[in-house]
């Protein structure tokens, strides 16, 4: 069994971090979720070599998406513990600076769909079964607000 904690401070130097995704904030206020078979996911992925966080935020948008975002911010972490291993996934907030034309994931040729979403819906959409992610959305909603994100 996978258990889930969510943590707002920085990664401990000996928890591996093994993902880091984002959730994008649009000038009016909507969450930009990845839609992939049907399923509404966040976007991000792992980080290479030495790859600052935000970087990596930035490539995955560009990759999967093909958007930019930029004021990008740190808002925590999912501890995860899946019972042979203890690692992190990064979570940050940023905005949305332009949704180019939809195009395939560089890395893998997928064509994901894009749907702007409003605060209220993204955590029945994103369907965590787990406190944590829900918790992390929270957060993430009232840390974009307290930036003037939205």
């Amino acid at each position: 069994m996978v258990d889930y904690c969510w943590k707002t401070g920085k990664v401990p130097s000996n928890v591996p971090v093994r993902q880091v995704y984002g959730v994008a904030f649009s000038d009016d206020g909507k969450v930009l979720l990845r839609v992939e078979d049907g399923e509404y996911k966040l976007t991000g992925g792992k980080p290479e070599g030495e790859e600052a966080f935000a970087d990596t935020l930035k490539r995955e948008y560009l990759e999967e998406l093909n958007v930019e975002v930029d004021d990008i911010s740190y808002l925590g972490y999912l501890l995860v513990r899946d019972g042979e291993a203890e690692y992190a996934q990064v979570r940050m907030i940023a905005k949305i600076k332009k949704i180019n034309e939809a195009r395939p994931d560089t890395d893998n040729g997928k064509l994901y769909g894009r749907k702007l979403v409003k605060l209220d819906d993204v955590k029945g959409l994103l369907g965590y079964s787990d406190e944590a992610g829900n918790l992390m959305i929270d957060f993430a909603i009232e840390r974009a607000k307290q930036l003037s994100l939205i």
